[in-house]
């Protein structure tokens, strides 16, 4: 018992937690990103065209972006009324279980439309989980974090990406290198899902090994939380909200375009075989944690709002030669391309954990920064790719990058507009 009052292994757990929680909920997101990618399309959807079935796939994918924020207001509401704790241990449960279940699902060729109804479904489940799985996690690590390295513990929940992004991608790497095409089309495809119970089950032990937050413990020892978490932070606090959401859209936009629209478009439009695009990305995973470390010191050093400002600027300018990059025909500025992108996005990404909760008080923080975080993803992460997709077919791939300049844009109003904490 004495070890566990130890600071260091205190904040270790903690760290850990935020850190493995959100590593599990965002290998799970991405196995899906990554199938939509390279199987839903042909397996679940009739093949009328190539273009439709890529589009079906992506809108499938898009799906769980709007169930995050009606997940955010559920695991929100709980969150900032019983705890953040056993929320994050149900958001764990519901996302893995969905995850979980996509493995089993029948295809299109033999269940016809019930098919893609059921991976939908499915994919509801896996964003209302998520919704409420960001917020708590970051949460986690920044309420226990000392005074003045809020942001370097704010980074654990953000890291949890790339490396979701490694397993998930290196897996399905290895499963490409090993198995043969009709294997991996026929049930290759599914083993990342069967393995994610292996992970969630790791994820849940670290959680339940942890306690409540500190800052969650002494509000609701000042006052009792409000009844209705959500109409409290929308009556009182609707620019926070707004400003929130708009700060968050540039990291969604430049994380689903330079991992599930390229990956998309260099196996299909490019031709590139799948395995060399996602090696390539895997090693522009690398830069993306790099920047988001960077991101962790800097913003302590300065402030989150200043290294989110100029994350968002450079998005703007990301957005100027992303799409000839992708079109360049060359696997090295393919790469570079990638990399600049996420570099720039682990900028605008990890200072969030520590910005987001400075906006709102703690007894509606959870519901706050779940929504905030969740209704950008709306923007950035599904409007987005199609945005880009819809810019591939009808204008030529050089103008896809046209999406993250705007998405730069509006994020950059919203960090200067936002309220200060």
């Amino acid at each position: 018992m004495a070890a566990s009052k130890n600071p260091f292994v205190v904040h270790a757990r903690v760290l850990m937690a935020s850190l493995v929680g959100t590593a599990v909920e965002f290998y799970d997101f991405y196995i899906f990103g990554t199938a939509a990618a390279l199987v839903i399309g042909p397996l679940f959807f009739p093949a009328e065209s190539q273009a439709a079935q890529t589009l079906l796939a992506l809108m499938t994918f898009g799906i769980a972006f709007f169930a995050r924020p009606v997940g955010a207001v559920a695991f929100g509401h709980f969150g900032d009324r019983v705890g953040r704790k056993s929320t994050l241990v149900a958001s764990l449960l519901l996302m893995g279980i969905s995850t979980f279940l996509v493995a089993f699902l029948p295809g299109y060729a033999v269940a016809g439309w019930v098919a893609p109804a059921l991976l939908c479904l499915l994919r509801f489940g896996q964003g209302f989980g998520l919704g409420g799985e960001w917020g708590g996690a970051s949460l986690l690590a920044v309420e226990n974090a000392p005074k003045g390295m809020e942001a370097r513990f704010g980074i654990a929940a953000p890291l949890g990406a790339p490396l979701g992004f490694l397993f998930a991608n290196g897996l399905f790497l290895v499963l490409g290198l090993t198995l043969s095409e009709s294997d991996f089309l026929s049930w290759g495809w599914r083993v990342p899902f069967l393995a994610s119970s292996l992970l969630v089950i790791l994820g849940l032990w670290i959680r339940l090994s942890i306690g409540e937050t500190p800052a969650f413990k002494a509000a609701l020892h000042a006052a009792p939380p409000p009844r209705v978490p959500l109409g409290t932070l929308l009556a009182e606090y609707p620019g926070a909200v707004l400003a929130g959401t708009m700060g968050v859209i540039a990291c969604f936009a430049l994380f689903y375009l330079a991992t599930t629209f390229a990956l998309s478009f260099a196996t299909t439009k490019l031709g590139y075989p799948r395995e060399t695009v996602l090696a390539i990305q895997l090693g522009a995973d690398v830069v993306f944690a790099i920047g988001i470390v960077v991101s962790g010191w800097w913003s302590d050093a300065a402030s989150p709002r200043t290294v989110m400002a100029v994350g968002a600027g450079l998005t703007a300018l990301v957005g100027f030669v992303f799409g000839a990059g992708l079109a360049a025909g060359s696997l090295l500025v393919l790469f570079l391309t990638l990399s600049a992108a996420l570099f720039v996005m682990g900028l605008c990404y990890g200072p969030i954990g520590a910005w987001l909760p400075s906006l709102y008080p703690v007894s509606v923080r959870y519901t706050g920064i779940s929504l905030a975080f969740n209704m950008g993803g709306i923007v950035g992460g599904a409007l987005a790719p199609l945005g880009a997709a819809w810019l591939a077919t009808h204008g030529g791939v050089i103008w896809t990058g046209l999406v993250l300049t705007v998405a730069g844009l509006v994020t950059l109003v919203g960090v200067l507009a936002a309220p200060r904490g």
